[in-house]
């Protein structure tokens, strides 16, 4: 037999290296959107349908939840945009995350006595960091778009002006910051009717933020963070008791951060850095989880390491995790496979480990939203966006139209002390000038070679234990729908308890736990709002679903 020529080998080695780089980077068959919105989810699809990518969708998608959540989101808050590119595979996470005023102090809401004032760091303008959110949808339209800002805008613009129809969820978050929206004229007009909450279907129209989003999208960043618009923001600031200062907004800007990557049985998972969290935390579980078979275990067996696991994790959150800007945080040993070993070393089957026996603290006497958007290039993005508690301060600039947020509350204002998630912090996330408050955000990729899920949620400081049981279902093969549907618990090291959705424990399972010495806390409301996108890269099909316990609505485009 005539002996192949060497060129012929080339060619062979050629097309058996290239042959599995081609299938995974195989496009997916169509695009998808979920997010906590139907208007923004159908804005998204509309992007895309005018040939705007992922990255185009995710700023319309930002933008309209902005006008039509304003409990959730807006100009006047930021969030953590996480990226990856199809073409050339790169993975980031835009940080578009609030930042301390440059007059902030390290005890700015304690009285002189070292202790918190009532609701400083809640409501009105002091409690507002310097939002991020405009920078970033600048930031992403400009260096990973492909349509003019003024266009991916449009929808939010025209939502701002035509209004949005009140549902029974915008009712219970604007009765629940009733006095706080009361206390801002400029919001009482804007989000109440007559000074009270308005009536099912009644039409929020916002003229002053269709002209703010007007100036963006005229100007880019430069028409929110300079000019008019910005003298106009801290002169209303300034008036209420604020600190901010022209030279806040003009300082502001995005920070591009490398992901958190790890992996957890043959998946590769990509989370937000600090300062969120999320990663990091997640991460953690994960490689405690990876060390025992969790689903051969009973039920309460199962339960009961996922919430040792929980405690452990969350401790590390408190005592180590802030800004990376500003502190050294021992990330290679908190996701190293011997930490995770010495963690789950000190797990007994049989008895739950009371928090105060974990080196850490001891504490002292919200809302967010989602999305996921696929396109089909395979472009992909997860972002979770915020303005912390419901309504963020309450406090609303007049004649800009821009609700405030009040992330100050997600520094640690005094260590030890809880925020208004319960959650505990120390020195790493003690409040300091132009400083990034620590984050639960979890916008987070999960992949393999069976496929592709982007997912996250709001929640508050439950955000990571939602995004670990709904990455734990997609590893295990479960249906999107299963995902976001998932029964949920949770725990965070401090207070030192469950909490359980209603109906997620049966009674049995609830004894058994107690006999552990576990302490839980049954909720009244279910909680969460998860978004999530997933492409079966097998079966090349794609899926998304959005949460039921929400108003939110996934699409997928036509093959």
């Amino acid at each position: 037999m005539e002996k192949a020529p060497v060129w012929y080998w080339g060619f062979f080695l050629f097309w058996l290296l290239a042959f599995p780089l081609a299938h995974a980077a195989a496009q997916p068959p169509a695009a998808a959107i979920a997010s906590a919105h139907p208007a923004a989810t159908r804005a998204g699809m509309e992007i895309l349908q005018a040939g705007g990518n992922a990255f185009d969708a995710a700023v319309t998608v930002s933008a309209v939840l902005a006008v039509v959540e304003p409990y959730s989101s807006g100009l006047g808050g930021g969030g953590f945009w996480l990226l990856h590119r199809a073409s050339d595979g790169k993975e980031v996470m835009i940080d578009g995350r609030e930042k301390a005023p440059l007059a902030a102090t390290r005890d700015m809401y304690l009285d002189s006595q070292g202790r918190p004032v009532a609701g400083a760091s809640i409501d009105g303008p002091l409690a507002a960091g310097i939002p991020g959110a405009v920078a970033a949808l600048a930031h992403i339209s400009k260096h990973y778009g492909r349509l003019p800002l003024k266009q991916s805008l449009a929808a939010a613009i025209r939502l701002a002006r035509d209004g949005f129809a009140v549902n029974e969820h915008y009712r219970r978050m604007a009765r629940l910051r009733l006095d706080a929206l009361r206390a801002s004229q400029a919001a009482a007009r804007q989000f109440l009717k007559d000074g009270e909450v308005p009536p099912p279907g009644y039409v929020i129209r916002q003229p002053d933020l269709a002209n703010t989003l007007q100036a963006i999208a005229d100007k880019g960043r430069e028409g929110f963070y300079a000019g008019a618009l910005a003298r106009r923001l801290v002169k209303a600031v300034r008036a209420h008791g604020g600190v901010w200062r022209e030279k806040d907004l003009l300082a502001y800007q995005v920070v591009e951060r490398k992901p958190v990557i790890g992996h957890y049985h043959g998946w590769r998972v990509v989370g937000a850095a600090p300062p969120s969290s999320g990663g990091v935390v997640l991460l953690e579980m994960l490689n405690m989880l990876a060390l025992r078979d969790v689903r051969a275990m009973a039920e309460a067996d199962r339960i009961h390491y996922l919430v040792e696991v929980m405690r452990r994790a969350y401790r590390d959150r408190a005592r180590w995790l802030g800004d990376a800007d500003f502190v050294d945080m021992p990330l290679q040993r908190l996701l190293s496979p011997e930490y995770a070993r010495e963690l789950a070393s000190s797990i007994s089957m049989t008895r739950a480990t009371p928090s105060e026996k974990l080196a850490g603290f001891k504490a002292e006497g919200g809302d967010t939203t989602h999305f996921s958007i696929l396109d089909k290039q395979g472009n992909r993005v997860a972002a979770t966006l915020s303005i912390n508690y419901p309504f963020g301060s309450g406090f609303v600039a007049e004649g800009t139209g821009v609700l405030l947020n009040d992330e100050m509350d997600d520094f640690s204002i005094k260590p030890g002390l809880a925020n208004v998630y319960g959650l505990v912090g120390a020195e790493a996330n003690a409040i300091a000038p132009g400083k990034r408050m620590l984050s639960s955000m979890s916008p987070t990729f999960l992949e393999s070679e069976s496929g592709v899920a982007i997912l996250g949620t709001p929640g508050g400081s439950r955000i990571i234990t939602m995004v670990l049981i709904g990455l734990l279902q997609a590893v295990e093969g479960k249906a999107v729908e299963h995902w976001v549907r998932q029964p949920r618990f949770h725990h965070q090291y401090l207070p030192d308890e469950i909490q359980v959705e209603p109906g997620a424990f049966s009674e049995k399972l609830q004894q058994e736990l107690k006999k552990r010495g576990h302490r839980l806390s049954i909720k009244e409301r279910s909680w969460g709002n998860m978004q999530a996108v997933y492409w079966n890269r097998k079966d090349n099909e794609v899926e998304a679903a959005s949460d039921p316990r929400g108003d939110g609505l996934a699409i997928k485009s036509s093959k």
